[in-house]
């Protein structure tokens, strides 16, 4: 059979249908094409993925072609991203996860991560493996010198104990926290890092929300992003009576946060709150000036902390490839995305949501009011969240805008998609192009209810006429 393989990998990693886009024999050929464009012969290579069905198949078809190639592979079985990420790091060497973080089960997908965690995106070999693989896969794979090795490796409670040496929960008043795995990954890793499965218990007690792991997703989508499946998660928060709820996709790099009243608290907001903290500790260790990276369609809120807390903001685009890039550039100490996506200095400029989960565990524990009070001062403006619109001509809608908006007081930046600010209103929003779904996502924040709304209907009544 062919393969398209320009439909699969996308601007910062590998996302496929499977059994069309992505197949057994195209993952083994990109296996090969990663030893080769890395110059990876002779070396580690780590692989792992989550638990979706066809995680196992496409472990070891990648295994087979990086040491068809003459890589020693480390197999390092069922991770969330993050824990590549942490391998990489404290491995100092390249590897691979297979996941498409919150996509529906038909699909999976490759991240992948140089050694140290340092990204790969199309700026920086993605396509160039892209491109050997497709010759690969029509011509077959060319023997090395030698088959490299294969061993297994379980790195879950290292991966707990560092991230318990980041951030300490030990003397934090009891909270009880309801955590929404979404059957992924969460499922695994926090057992390991907030409850007694690797490391001794801490004052949380965690009550469990599809924490069995099954990639077909039988309950909701791995996908916190739609407030729809967050649903169960608001009301076993309220049901229980619990201080906080967490909901992780299904690779669980990304953390979603419910305050006890079944409230979600805005990504947005959770980055300001960590980044104060980043900000506090990187100046009592010295540090003049930290930096924070944001991305553009995260809330304006969270630069405007960042320098009252005398930090200096960074504004980068969207995609964890980019923004990791900013990161190691600008020596920054934390990074936020409105997608919930958390970078961390101590976590080798990578994103992890279960790190950023356990700052707001320590904010909140660390005081006595309920987490709806303690994020208050983190949220002073009204967004509209994400919406997204499934159109053919997504340039022509944004020229749309573009004219009706051509006599108003606007600025437009072009650095990710077309963000539009008025500059005595107060108000923005962004229209961005989809890198991984045929979408239009719009994103509109005002400094009031009234304002986002009208805003936000004026820009959706243009784009999808």
């Amino acid at each position: 059979m062919t393969v398209n393989f320009e439909a699969s990998f996308k601007a910062y990693d590998v996302r496929g249908i499977v059994g069309e886009t992505i197949t057994a024999d195209s993952v083994r050929a990109t296996g090969a094409a990663f030893v080769d464009v890395l110059d990876l012969a002779g070396r580690t290579v780590l692989v792992g993925g989550d638990m979706r069905p066809s995680s196992p198949e496409f472990m070891d078809a990648f295994a087979d072609g990086a040491r068809r190639r003459g890589a020693d592979v480390v197999k390092i079985g069922l991770i969330s991203t993050d824990e590549l990420y942490f391998a990489c790091g404290v491995l100092e060497a390249p590897g691979v996860t297979f996941t498409a973080s919150h996509n529906p089960a038909e699909y999976n997908g490759m991240k992948m991560s140089k050694a140290g965690a340092v990204p790969i995106s199309s700026e920086t070999g993605l396509f160039e493996i892209r491109d050997v693989a497709r010759r690969y896969f029509e011509e077959g794979i060319p023997a090395a010198g030698r088959t490299g090795d294969l061993e297994e490796r379980d790195i879950l409670a290292d991966y707990a104990r560092y991230l318990r040496g980041l951030v300490d929960l030990s003397g934090i008043r009891p909270l009880r926290v309801v955590v929404d795995a979404g059957n992924g990954m969460g499922g695994l890793t926090t057992p390991a890092v907030l409850g007694e499965a690797k490391l001794p218990a801490l004052p949380l007690e965690i009550v469990p929300l599809y924490f069995e792991l099954d990639g077909t997703f039988p309950n909701h989508p791995a996908n916190p992003l739609d407030p729809e499946n967050l649903r169960d998660l608001q009301a076993a928060v309220v049901q229980h009576g619990a201080d906080i709820g967490l909901a992780f996709d299904g690779d669980a790099d990304r953390c979603f946060v419910i305050d006890q009243a079944g409230d979600p608290v805005t990504p947005s907001a959770i980055a300001a709150l960590v980044a104060e903290r980043e900000i506090a500790r990187a100046r009592a260790e010295g540090e003049e000036e930290p930096v924070v990276i944001y991305n553009l369609i995260t809330s304006r809120a969270l630069p405007e902390l960042v320098e009252r807390c005398g930090g200096r903001p960074v504004k980068t685009r969207v995609g964890h490839s980019f923004i990791k890039a900013v990161m190691a550039h600008e020596h920054g100490v934390f990074g936020g995305e409105h997608s919930a996506h958390y970078y961390f200095k101590d976590f080798f400029n990578a994103d992890t949501g279960m790190l950023a989960a356990m700052h707001v565990l320590a904010a909140l524990g660390g005081q006595e009011r309920p987490l709806s009070e303690l994020a208050e001062k983190y949220a002073p403006y009204v967004a509209s969240g994400e919406i997204n619109s499934e159109i053919e001509d997504k340039a022509a809608a944004v020229d749309r805008v573009r004219e009706a908006l051509s006599a108003e007081e606007v600025d437009v930046d072009e650095m990710d998609g077309t963000t539009f600010a008025h500059r005595s209103e107060g108000w923005w929003f962004n229209l961005r192009p989809s890198n991984t779904e045929p979408f239009l996502r719009l994103n509109v924040e005002a400094p009031d209810a009234p304002t986002m709304e009208r805003v936000r209907d004026f820009a959706l009544e243009l784009v999808r006429r």
